[in-house]
């Protein structure tokens, strides 16, 4: 994955990732389970970031933040059950965490310097 320093972007290309990835497992129960679990919280972290951007005050902008870092970490999780499971592309799953990984790191420092800024 071509790394990408606008936070949309990087964010649609990881849910779009996921979906690819998704799209390359298999159909046994499990994996459509965590097929739709991984969909679902990717694209929600990148569609709750839009939310944020338009938040009505810093505590909103917190709160929306806070929910796409919830949705970074189950995608996180999710990926790692795959991993263990040793379900889907090897390869294609490693890039998946680390680009999680760097995104969770991302919200976090924009949630601790929002908190920060309003005296938390």
């Amino acid at each position: 994955m071509e790394k990408r320093y606008d936070l949309e972007e990087r964010l649609v290309q990881f849910a779009g990732e996921c979906i690819k990835f998704c799209n390359s497992l298999g159909s046994t129960f499990a994996e459509n389970h965590l097929k739709g679990q991984l969909i679902r919280s990717a694209c929600g972290a990148c569609l709750n970031y839009g939310e944020a951007q338009g938040a009505e005050s810093k505590k909103d902008f917190i709160h929306k933040n806070g929910i796409v870092l919830k949705e970074l970490k189950e995608s996180r999780s999710t990926l790692k059950i795959l991993a263990y499971s040793e379900l889907g592309d090897p390869q294609m799953r490693a890039e998946l965490l680390v680009e999680v990984e760097e995104l969770c790191a991302i919200f976090g420092r924009i949630i601790t310097s929002a908190r920060k800024s309003l005296g938390q």
